[in-house]
């Protein structure tokens, strides 16, 4: 029996008692941890696929140790002005080895109660109107300095 379950955010082809280095989970050492989002599961010739989850499938396994993977080294050159910049990286993995996989019958989390949010104490005042034009009369050109008398003239 093998199942594709999605281990942080990456998917993989698991069968019982099997070792898969995955990134780093925030399991402690030695405890055990379930993976609910089982894609497919493959018993010989009978072939489950979910839609996009099975319900009900499970995958449980045992958080072996966490570690450091291989050191990869980024190296980067251009030609002929003396650049060079090197850099490695080490990923962070959890190795885990899978204990059973479950086609159905696992108890799912209960789902959180969503707790409502007070509402807000004072409402927002309403935007000020704009101030009213008078359009009865139109402006006096005579008092304004400048142009304004000779634009009332024409």
């Amino acid at each position: 029996m093998y199942a594709i379950v999605e281990i942080a955010g990456q998917q993989f082809k698991v069968a019982k008692d099997q070792k898969v280095f995955v990134n780093r989970l925030s399991t402690e050492e030695g405890k055990n941890v379930d993976f609910d989002n089982v894609l497919l599961i493959g018993d010989g010739d009978n072939v489950t696929v979910g839609a996009p989850a099975i319900d009900g499938a499970q995958v449980s396994a045992k958080v072996l140790k966490h570690l450091k993977g291989d050191k990869v080294i980024v190296f980067k050159k251009k030609r002929r002005k003396g650049y060079r910049v090197k850099n490695g990286h080490r990923q962070a993995l959890t190795e885990i080895v899978i204990e059973g996989i479950t086609t159905s019958g696992a108890k799912k989390a209960a789902p959180k109660k969503e707790t409502k949010k007070a509402e807000p104490k004072a409402e927002k005042a309403a935007p000020k109107a704009a101030a009213k034009k008078a359009t009865g009369k139109a402006d006096d050109l005579k008092k304004i300095e400048g142009a304004g008398p000779k634009a009332a003239e024409a």
